[in-house]
């Protein structure tokens, strides 16, 4: 399909989703969910709760432990509650963007938490707003709840189910009524959701299998793509909303590439093991002569393993890293996404010093910050750099939740591997290769989507739109 430019070059990450249904601490077990999953989202935390009659919510910007304390939580009075850590993937950086957004209609109250990123919501809302909807965010997640609520879906057998078939792109969401939580995964499965159980018998759902564990919650199951499971007093039920055939699993590569946590499971499969699997073969496709491998820290460090493993190089460190300064993939800014970089890692000088340096990176998107990093490397005497990639060039925007908007913006595009090995400032550069990529995962290449990768997209985009484009 032909790829239409779109002008946001800023970088989003997705978001983190945890519920909970029939326990009296709902709202703290939901606060340790979303701050297990704080890596999926630094610039916003919501909890919504539910005490079988009316629904509470608090949410703003900034960090979990932020946004909550043990008065905020206790006044999250409930036995069910569903959590939110946010990064805008659509709609600005501002406190009504939070989530969950909860909503009052002729139906009652509801709220709903959404990871991922809507295709046709800017047709939706058109639609909307020229019969007299108002919009209080500018967020793709606001369309869902006007869609629940307007007559043809609300008068409906099923209008959950029914919305969900309107709706085109990447949504894993969360839904709290004050009688049950309703999990929905999209037909594609592009983010993970994840079933777990306490050892009461009590439900949860999650994001990552990181947050299970943080509440000592066993993994049952993935929420299947297609699905909707519903909590309430009765347990567990489950219905799909699209036939078996409308099911085509493309499930996001670079959940394993970068976002989720090394201990979490993701698509069936861990992601540390991914990692450093994709560090073995980056050794077996680009070796190189070397002291030792260092990482990147911190999201490099298992695909180091793996090459080290593999060449037989010892593992080095390289780097001290701040455990204050939060990811820069996710900062807003280039300006923001540097000073990050220069905050979180410092180069340990006596280590690198006349040394031969492999540096494994998991990936690089625009070059800027990782130049930046070989510079220090350079500058601290390090003899040769030979910098080693975990996955392939990012060459294609991403439409689904990551930030990959504007291929201007990217390094690899336009550049041949020579050029970005020039650009970079390194003595070699080789990336790990698309099929290397995907003999590392544990399910069939089809079940993927690596389109920033192939461009090649499970859904057919038409009209992308950029970040801002449904503010008013």
């Amino acid at each position: 399909m032909a790829r239409p430019q779109i002008s946001d070059s800023r970088i989003r990450e997705y978001c983190g989703l945890f519920g909970v249904f029939g326990r009296s601490d709902a709202s703290e077990l939901a606060f340790l969910g979303i701050y297990a999953q704080q890596h999926r989202g630094q610039e916003a935390a919501g909890i919504c709760t539910s005490d079988s009659r009316i629904l509470r919510r608090h949410a703003k910007l900034g960090l979990t432990t932020q946004v909550f304390d043990g008065d905020v939580l206790n006044s999250l009075k409930g036995h069910a509650a569903i959590g939110h850590v946010r990064y805008s993937t659509t709609g600005s950086c501002n406190e009504i963007n939070s989530q969950p957004l909860m909503v009052t209609s002729a139906h009652g109250q509801m709220a709903v938490a959404h990871n991922g990123n809507l295709v046709n919501a800017a047709e939706h809302r058109n639609a909307l707003e020229a019969r007299g909807a108002i919009f209080q965010t500018s967020s793709d997640t606001e369309v869902i709840l006007h869609l629940l609520a307007s007559p043809e879906h609300a008068n409906t057998s099923d209008p959950l189910g029914a919305v969900m078939r309107e709706l085109s792109g990447a949504f894993s969401l969360l839904f709290i009524f004050p009688d049950r939580i309703e999990a929905v995964r999209d037909r594609h499965g592009l983010r993970p959701l994840c079933i777990g159980k306490l050892a009461d018998g009590k439900f949860v759902i999650a994001s990552e299998t990181c947050a299970l564990d943080m509440v000592d919650a066993e993994y049952v199951r993935d929420v299947a793509p297609g699905e909707i499971v519903t909590l309430s007093e009765t347990g567990m039920s489950t219905r799909m909303f699209v036939d078996a055939s409308e099911v085509k699993p493309a499930h996001c590569i670079f959940e394993h590439v970068y976002f989720a946590d090394p201990s979490s499971n993701v698509f069936g499969q861990n992601a540390h093991a991914f990692r450093v699997a994709s560090g073995r073969q980056l050794a077996r496709e680009a070796p190189a002569n070397a002291d030792f491998v260092i990482p990147v820290p911190n999201c490099a460090r298992c695909a180091a393993i793996g090459y080290s493993e593999e060449s037989g190089l010892p593992r080095g460190r390289g780097f001290t890293t701040s455990h204050y300064a939060g990811r820069s993939f996710i900062m807003p800014t280039q300006r923001e996404r540097d000073l990050a970089v220069r905050m979180k890692l410092n180069v340990i000088r006596e280590a690198v010093q006349g040394k031969r340096l492999v540096v494994v990176e998991d990936s690089v998107v625009r070059g800027t910050t990782t130049r930046g990093k070989m510079g220090a490397l350079r500058k601290a005497g390090a003899k040769e750099i030979h910098l080693r990639v975990a996955s392939p060039p990012i060459m294609h925007p991403c439409y689904f939740g990551i930030d990959f908007p504007d291929p201007s913006k990217l390094v690899a595009p336009t550049r041949t591997i020579e050029e970005i090995r020039d650009y970079l400032e390194v003595d070699s550069l080789a990336y790990l290769s698309h099929e290397g990529m995907l003999a590392c995962a544990k399910q069939h290449a089809d079940n993927y989507c690596t389109a920033c990768f192939s461009g090649n997209y499970p859904i057919q985009v038409t009209t992308p739109q950029d970040k801002l484009a449904l503010e008013r």
